[in-house]
């Protein structure tokens, strides 16, 4: 009886509205205490955790996401993606997935990439006559491939609490979201031809040039990220903190989205921002420590044996409760509580860690979408003033795509493993 009322004693507090990170540090103190372990502990146990050099790639990726989101990187991207296939039938609706998709490989976050593409591209498609639901639901789904498509802050976090590889966990991003991504299209051309929208004028050669030659700063970032990381040239770290170098560069000298006057004041948002993130990582290595020390994980992986639960079984089961998690709680939430119960279960299982963390990456993308609590719902929401359920309309036919795409990597490993175990070996 211990371990439910534990649980659920954690989900009463956060119905409360207390931030993550207290409702978690709450309820280690609490339970720390109940076992009698001595509390001044605690705080030595956060920092053997934390003592790793990728928590440093958090804030840098951070402050690279807050500078592209206000920097004008988005446009020139924007701009880019219109001038190749902006002329075709649906050419908005393919140039948002492509442009977010490539926005989200400098980013990493999904809700900076909803907000940044969102305020360029839902009035620019509501001018061409595209319905406001369409719009915003492309650009809401579209915008979850930021933490699909690496560098993602999901895996970071994944990472930290896992103990994985994180450019092994890049790699495995890549695929998945170069399929969904495909998914989005597919759909979009197919919608838009159907509902006959208008066709967009093919770009002059001249301004098609300079288009592409203004995107080549914003184009670069993606390279320089993960082309120093596998490379072997940077850490992940190191290419955090270069992205962020750049992206400050690119925003006030090249694309002039921000003045110098500007960047003190993001960085402060960046770190505020980071600061959310770290601290409810702290708290949930305190949780996840007490979890596997209480002998929750034994018990769970001997129940697993006795009622010969097969690995399929298992991750249908952790797909539904996910699902149901993500639609109360954010994504920083969810991971730092499923992650350490269910890890240990990985192995007996024959579940690879690194396809597991693409399973829950997708689970959590969903969560961006799914009421009451789906943030990118919300971005839109304050983007466009569309009233909530219009927004939940138009991203129903996405969330429809995503659930298919979530059982296609599921119950398909290689969709997550085939480039990491090319790159570095099974």
């Amino acid at each position: 009886m211990f371990f439910p009322a534990v649980f659920t004693g954690l989900f009463g507090i956060l119905a409360t509205g207390m931030p993550i990170f207290l409702a978690l540090g709450f309820m280690s103190i609490l339970l720390f205490w109940h076992e009698g372990t001595p509390l001044v502990g605690l705080p030595q146990l956060i920092v053997d955790h934390m003592n790793s050099i990728t928590f440093l790639a958090i804030p840098f990726f951070v402050m690279a996401a807050t500078f592209m989101q206000k920097g004008g990187v988005a446009k020139a991207l924007v701009n880019c993606a219109y001038a190749w296939v902006g002329h075709f039938r649906g050419g908005m609706a393919v140039v948002c997935v492509v442009a977010t998709a490539i926005f989200a490989a400098i980013c990493g976050s999904s809700v900076a990439t909803a907000m940044a593409m969102g305020t360029i591209l839902i009035p620019a498609m509501m001018e061409r006559k595209y319905e406001r639901s369409f719009a915003t639901g492309i650009v809401g789904a579209s915008g979850t491939l930021g933490i699909l498509i690496p560098p993602s802050m999901a895996f970071i976090v994944y990472a930290i609490i896992a103990e994985q590889s994180v450019p092994r966990l890049f790699l495995a991003g890549v695929i998945p979201g170069l399929i969904q991504a495909g998914l989005f299209i597919a759909w979009s051309v197919y919608y838009t031809t159907k509902n006959k929208y208008e066709v967009g004028d093919r770009m002059p050669s001249k301004e098609f040039i300079a288009t592409n030659i203004q995107a080549i700063p914003a184009l670069s970032l993606p390279v320089i990220v993960l082309g120093g990381i596998y490379g072997g040239l940077v850490t992940v770290t190191e290419a955090a903190a270069l992205s962020a170098l750049v992206s400050i560069l690119i925003s006030v000298f090249i694309y002039k989205g921000c003045t110098i006057q500007e960047v003190v004041p993001i960085i402060g948002e960046s770190i505020k921002r980071a600061g959310t993130i770290i601290f409810i990582i702290m708290m949930a290595l305190a949780f996840g420590h007490w979890i596997t020390g209480s002998g929750f994980t034994h018990r769970l992986t001997e129940m697993v044996i006795e009622y010969d639960i097969s690995g399929w079984q298992f991750l249908l089961f952790i797909n539904v409760l996910m699902i149901f998690l993500g639609m109360f709680l954010e994504n920083f939430a969810v991971l730092p509580v499923v992650v350490p119960i269910v890890l240990p279960l990985l192995q007996p299982l024959g579940i690879d860690p690194v396809h597991f963390a693409v399973v829950v990456t997708v689970n959590l993308e969903l969560g961006l979408l799914t009421p009451p609590v789906g943030l990118n719902l919300f971005v839109l929401t304050s983007i466009t003033d569309a009233p909530i359920k219009e927004v939940i309309q138009g991203t129903l036919p996405f969330i429809i795509l995503m659930v298919f795409f979530l059982m296609l990597v599921t119950y398909i490993p290689e969709i997550s493993l085939w480039l990491p175990n090319y790159v570095y070996g099974s």
